[in-house]
C-alpha cells in the first residue's frame, strides 16, 4: 500500500455525510477542524475516509455521552472584527478605573478625570 493510501473501498457519500454531521454536532467546523481532537491524518482531514474507517469514526461519535457543557467559544483568530471589538469592550470593562490610567500613562498617554 502506498503512503497516503487507505486500506479498503472509500467511504460512501452518505457515511462521509453523516461523519460531518456527527462532527458538527461535536461542535467541530469540518474535518479540518477535528482532526487534532478526533485524531484524523491528513488524508482524513480532507475528508477522504475507507468505509472501515467512516464507520469507526462514526460509532465513537454516536456512543460519545453528549457534553452537558456549553460549546467553547471560538478562537479569537477566529472571530468576526465585530465579536472580538465585543470581547474586548467587555473584558476592558473588567479593569479598575485606576489599574487601566496607570497603564495609559506608563505607555505616554495623558489622562483625565472626566
Amino acid at each position: 500500500m502506498a503512503f497516503g493510501q487507505q486500506s479498503g473501498p472509500p467511504a460512501s457519500a452518505k457515511q462521509v455525510r453523516d461523519l460531518l454531521a456527527l462532527l458538527e454536532q461535536a461542535g467541530h467546523a469540518d474535518f479540518r477542524d477535528a482532526r487534532g481532537p478526533m485524531g484524523f491524518t491528513q488524508r482524513q482531514a480532507s475528508g477522504k475516509f475507507s468505509r472501515a474507517e467512516a464507520d469507526g469514526f462514526i460509532s465513537r461519535l454516536e456512543d460519545a455521552e453528549p457534553d452537558a457543557s456549553p460549546p467553547a467559544d471560538a478562537p479569537t483568530w477566529r472571530r468576526s472584527a465585530e465579536q472580538r471589538q465585543v470581547a474586548q469592550q467587555q473584558s476592558m470593562g473588567r479593569i479598575p478605573s485606576d489599574q487601566l490610567a496607570g497603564e495609559l500613562r506608563r505607555r505616554g498617554w495623558t489622562v483625565t478625570a472626566p
